[in-house]
């Protein structure tokens, strides 16, 4: 069962909670009371650690590599070179006015 973790807009208290995905979300704060319980979104706490995780954990001797960015390394197509962008003229600088004879 998964922690969720919980804040009353009210008067800050935050609060965790074992249930069920199932279960309905607390609706009253345990602290002050007030109807104002809402879920907050956290970081997961858990971590692929050890052997089998990677795709180089399952490659065999003799495999070739995989770049992960998508190329299969095999009968796709080469990419075509993207065409350079044009570049842009600085932009004119403003006129700086003339001091008055006064």
């Amino acid at each position: 069962m998964p922690i969720y973790a919980f804040v009353c807009d009210t008067c800050g208290h935050e609060f965790d909670r074992l249930q069920k995905m199932s279960d309905t979300d607390p609706d009253t704060c345990p602290k002050c009371g007030a109807h104002t319980v809402k879920r907050m979104l956290t970081a997961p706490s858990f971590r692929l650690a050890g052997g089998g995780w990677y795709e180089t954990d399952f490659k065999k001797d003799g495999d070739r590599k995989r770049n992960l960015a998508g190329d299969g390394g095999g009968d796709s197509k080469p990419k075509a070179e993207a065409t350079p962008s044009p570049t842009l003229a600085p932009a004119p600088k403003p006129a700086t006015p003339k001091p008055s004879d006064s």
